[in-house]
């Protein structure tokens, strides 16, 4: 009976903030952007080499099939007549992408996009619909040992993905400081691949966003597989847990690891039904332990991750300010991070 109580009067706690916030959370609602970029239509009705080119939905080994049939001359002309597809098809060949990306960024014109264009960066996905979204890589993702994902949370698009006041905080800042402290062998991609909510209004608190987010999540790791990249290990943050909760079982991580987490949309981690070890981490200021742990007509995201009953390998957090201090310089879960990025933990 204590424990319905408590259930009621989290449901009612969650219902009283999305009521609180309903009036400005249908302003910054936010429309998923899924399916393939635009120019999708030419790509299909082009050729190259009297060879029809594969439709954008097609299968990552579909696609790598594909690439690998065609020569130099035929990869270059694609990434010069169709830049924002053969940017982000996943399948293609890692250079062709970040090649086509670079094309891509530089055809938008628009100047919140221009730093993705300069020299050394290496994107993997650059999507300008919407609030944009994009994937970035760090090291040397070809020929790489292993490799992490950085699944963030709200509030992250492709325009501030790696915006200078979140260093080791936004998803290129945590992705470069994981990297950095991994060492050789090991590449980090800051996957900002989904559309995210905007605040804390109704999109942070129900699961519309985290579904197509976890599709394209899916695609994207079977895109990598694809190309022989390792299974990575998936990093998720906040909302970006959500995320990783419901695309668990679509993907071949080999460990995903949560923090931050308002929940994964499962009861416990055994739910998930996925081969990956899962781990889970929260410090002690982070204000996401306010968040009541339920799920109710459709809002909120479930079980606590770091609660003993969920199941998950604990991430020591006890050093980390706030809510994304977790990558910080010194941290114990950066430590912990690194060790389970270069597979050193069994």
């Amino acid at each position: 009976m204590r424990r319905f109580g408590r259930t009621m009067a989290a449901v009612v706690l969650a219902g009283g903030v999305v009521a609180g916030t309903a009036g400005w959370a249908s302003g910054d609602a936010q429309q998923a952007v899924t399916g393939p970029p635009p120019g999708a239509a030419a790509w299909r009705a082009d050729s190259v080499g009297g060879r029809a080119l594969p439709d954008p939905a097609a299968g990552p080994r579909e696609v790598a099939r594909f690439f690998a049939g065609l020569d130099e001359s035929a990869r270059r002309e694609l990434v010069r007549n169709h830049p924002l597809v053969a940017g982000n098809l996943d399948g293609a060949p890692l250079a062709l992408r970040y090649e086509a990306n670079r094309l891509a960024v530089l055809a938008t014109g628009e100047a919140r996009y221009a730093s993705l264009a300069l020299p050394g960066r290496q994107i993997l996905a650059f999507d300008p619909r919407g609030r944009g979204q994009v994937a970035e890589v760090f090291g040397d993702l070809e020929h790489a040992a292993h490799v992490s994902v950085i699944v963030p949370g709200s509030d992250n698009d492709a325009a501030s993905h790696d915006a200078p006041r979140k260093p080791a905080t936004g998803p290129a800042g945590m992705a470069r400081a994981l990297e950095a402290a991994a060492g050789g062998g090991t590449a980090v991609i800051a996957w900002t691949g989904y559309t995210t909510p905007v605040g804390v209004g109704l999109d942070a608190a129900d699961g519309r966003l985290a579904q197509a987010g976890a599709v394209r999540l899916a695609r994207f790791t079977a895109g990598l597989d694809a190309v022989g990249v390792p299974d990575p290990v998936l990093f998720c943050h906040s909302y970006g847990s959500v995320v990783c909760g419901l695309a668990a079982r679509h993907t071949d991580a080999t460990d995903i690891v949560v923090f931050g987490s308002p929940g994964m949309r499962a009861d416990s981690a055994a739910d998930l039904r996925t081969g990956a070890r899962v781990w889970a981490g929260r410090g002690p200021s982070d204000w996401i332990a306010n968040v009541p742990n339920v799920e109710f007509a459709g809002i909120g995201h479930g079980a606590d991750p770091t609660s003993p009953a969920f199941g998950a390998r604990r991430v020591p957090a006890g050093d980390v300010q706030g809510h994304t201090g977790y990558f910080v310089h010194g941290t114990r879960s950066l430590a912990a991070f690194t060790a389970i990025a270069k597979g050193d933990v069994r």
